[in-house]
Order: C-alpha cells, then sequence, then structure tokens
C-alpha cells in the first residue's frame, strides 16, 4: 500500500530521500534531471545527469551516469509531447525496492521532483489516494531541507 506521496530513496544514485508524487495516471515514472549529457561508453548509449533531490535547494546535487535502456516519446500532464530518455533504477518504495522505467526530464516547476508511474505500481503496490506516507518518512531535517528552509 502507498500513499498519494511518499519519500522514496534512489540507492544506484546515492539519493537516500526524494519526495515523490505517486501517479496512477502515468505509465513510466519520471526523475527531475539536468546537465543530461548522452554519451558512448564501449559502443552503448550512456547518459550523465544532475539529480537535485530537494525542492527550492540546490544542494546535495548528484552526478550520474547510467546505460540508456530507452528513448520514448511521452505526453505531460499539459498535452505536450516530449522525447526522453529513459533509464532503469532502484527505487526504493514504502521499505521495498523495485526497479522503475525512469524518464529524465525537467521538473523545476512541478511541486515533486519525482514521479512514481503504473509499471513501477503493478510491482505489488495498491494507492490510498486519500493517504500520505505509509512508508518511512524522511528525517525532520531532509524534510525542512526539502523546503528550502535550513
Amino acid at each position: 500500500m502507498t500513499g498519494w506521496r511518499e519519500w522514496v530513496g534512489l540507492p544506484d544514485l546515492d539519493v537516500d530521500w526524494i519526495k515523490a508524487k505517486i501517479d496512477t495516471g502515468a505509465r513510466t515514472s519520471a526523475l527531475h534531471a539536468f546537465d543530461v549529457r548522452e554519451f558512448d561508453r564501449d559502443g552503448e548509449d550512456w547518459v550523465r545527469f544532475k539529480v537535485k533531490p530537494w525542492q527550492n535547494s540546490q544542494e546535495d546535487a548528484v552526478t550520474v551516469e547510467c546505460p540508456v535502456h530507452d528513448r520514448r516519446a511521452v505526453r505531460s500532464s499539459s498535452g505536450h509531447a516530449q522525447e526522453r530518455l529513459v533509464v532503469q533504477l532502484r527505487v526504493r518504495l514504502v521499505d521495498r525496492e523495485v526497479i522503475a522505467e525512469v524518464t529524465l526530464t525537467n521538473r523545476d516547476e512541478m511541486g515533486f521532483r519525482m514521479l512514481i508511474g503504473r509499471e513501477a505500481l503493478r510491482q505489488g503496490y495498491s494507492v490510498d489516494p486519500a493517504r500520505s506516507f505509509f512508508g518511512p518518512r524522511a528525517p525532520r531535517e531532509t524534510r525542512r531541507r526539502n523546503r528550502g528552509k535550513v
């Protein structure tokens, strides 16, 4: 069981806490990424990008490199189609880890740095849209940092 928002972890990115919106309307999960650069590694497509885990903050940005899993046309909630890179990441959601396909996109204007979509949720989750934070909550210091009030 999960609520409509949860604190999740991204172990592959060394991100212990990031607040995510659970979005059953989205097929694929999405992560706020910037400075996205594709490159070739031993004949394979890879991507280097940065993640800022906190809303309204430049602190603790993480640089990540991982293989490109796919490229997909994704229609945003505003109706605009955009081609996005897709990576596979382990996501810790409500005390379990699942493998999720995650698109990389600019979510600066959005309230959450990450969306968890249906494909990830199909791995054994049901959603209670009236509740929040079934899983562990980030430590108080982290929650303050997420609001930009350190």
